[in-house]
């Protein structure tokens, strides 16, 4: 029997910009380069001009396949209805893009053929922006954000996302969100079967660096000047990552508790970064806040080991890396309580109410102030976290890659498809 031959959509370009999106897919190809005993060869698709990023990360039966230069030019319009099975956010925004002055045209991408000629049996999106294939795909929509707080999207954008993200799902012949708030919110919201929609946890990226030394440790702390101790948040620069309900905890713990909490953020500084800069001139916190925009892999994993607590006060999370991240690095860690985090946190991080800047502040006062309960939470996130690797991961898309291309299932493809999600 020859080799079922399966391609995972890489098209990126790597960096910065590509944020959770990237680390989906090194963990991915991390995992999938390990496995062993099977009869696969997993091709990851990229731009020409964009594989290096990828390439180090390859191994085993895991390699490049490149398709024509990006972005594809040939694309497929959209016709645009909106009927009682659509979200009223999407209404909503349909209402809008209508009544302005230039016509509305969605377009989505068709295969160019690379995967076809390549004898390709299974197509694993692991990102929105996937394309129009007959080949049998697995998708990840990966959260519904623009349907829960359409505020932050203007019309085009959510209208765009709402008829992208349905036609994919529509197309796929499985949905893998990794979580099962996830998988529930699909379903409520795009009426999928529940056996089209399969949880398929993922794991934190940072298992892949090794632990830094402490040279590395030391040379982090001069290179960003950073204080003694202090709050770590990773995270681009997005409204929903709530970056201005953190810094208005910070200053109530000032005012209320005269308790000065350095934070020390990281990520990509979008076009929502200079409103989080206004409102820490508004709040005094300058001399208290560092933003230190992208950093290295290695660099992060210093931060996380050197950071006193990480706190994620993230209004919308579909999963989060750094709470995985986090826990892996053994940092004691708060987060929001909002969609898929409580399951992921378990009993391993303190969990508070993202919109009130009080609440967050309470948890991080209890990080910041009480040993015990920072070494009881980072040893409950150290063991959390043991359960999730890539390697697992990748066995269990192994399993559904079989399973999409009816080739025989082991006796491990069963147990991982059968068994309940650890999320």
């Amino acid at each position: 029997m020859k080799p079922l031959r399966v391609c995972i959509d890489a098209r990126l370009r790597g960096g910065a910009l590509s944020g959770g999106t990237e680390s989906v897919i090194l963990g991915l190809a991390t995992g999938l380069s390990i496995l062993t005993g099977g009869a696969e060869e997993y091709l990851f698709l990229t731009y020409p001009e964009f594989a290096d990023w990828i390439r180090p990360y390859l191994s085993g039966p895991c390699r490049i396949l490149c398709g024509s230069p990006g972005p594809w030019p040939t694309t497929v319009p959209v016709r645009i209805s909106i009927d009682r099975n659509f979200h009223p956010a999407a209404g909503e925004a349909w209402a809008k893009v209508r009544s302005l002055p230039s016509p509305v045209r969605i377009d989505l991408l068709r295969s160019e053929g690379a995967i076809e000629n390549a004898g390709v049996e299974v197509m694993h999106f692991p990102f929105q922006d996937a394309f129009l294939t007959d080949v049998p795909s697995i998708y990840h929509p990966h959260d519904l954000q623009h349907l829960h707080l359409p505020e932050f999207f203007d019309a085009r954008w959510l209208l765009y996302r709402e008829v992208l993200y349905r036609t994919f799902c529509y197309q796929a012949r499985l949905v893998a969100p990794a979580s099962s708030w996830v998988k529930r919110d699909l379903i409520r919201q795009y009426g999928l079967a529940e056996d089209k929609v399969q949880v398929v946890p993922l794991a934190p990226l940072m298992r892949v660096c090794e632990t830094p030394r402490p040279e590395e440790l030391a040379a982090t702390r001069r290179k960003f000047c950073l204080p003694e101790a202090f709050v770590l948040y990773p995270a681009q620069t997005w409204p929903h990552k709530n970056h201005i309900g953190l810094l208005e905890a910070l200053a109530l713990l000032r005012k209320q508790h005269g308790l000065t909490v350095p934070l020390v953020s990281t990520g990509h500084q979008n076009a929502f970064f200079p409103s989080i800069v206004a409102r820490v001139t508004q709040l005094g916190l300058g001399d208290q806040v560092l933003f230190l925009g992208v950093v290295s892999h290695l660099e992060l994993a210093c931060l996380y080991r050197l950071c006193r607590c990480v706190v994620i006060p993230t209004r919308f999370e579909a999963g989060s890396f750094p709470l995985w991240e986090a826990f892996l690095a053994g940092a004691p860690a708060a987060c929001s309580h909002v969609t898929s985090l409580p399951e992921q946190a378990g009993d391993a991080a303190l969990t508070f109410d993202p919109n009130d800047p009080a609440r967050i502040a309470a948890a991080v006062h209890r990080l910041w102030t009480d040993a015990a309960l920072r070494e009881a939470l980072a040893g409950r996130g150290r063991q959390r976290v043991a359960r999730f690797t890539w390697e697992r991961t990748a066995r269990h898309f192994r399993a559904h890659y079989r399973r999409i291309a009816n080739r025989p299932l082991e006796k491990e493809d069963r147990e991982l498809l059968s068994a309940p999600p650890l999320l």
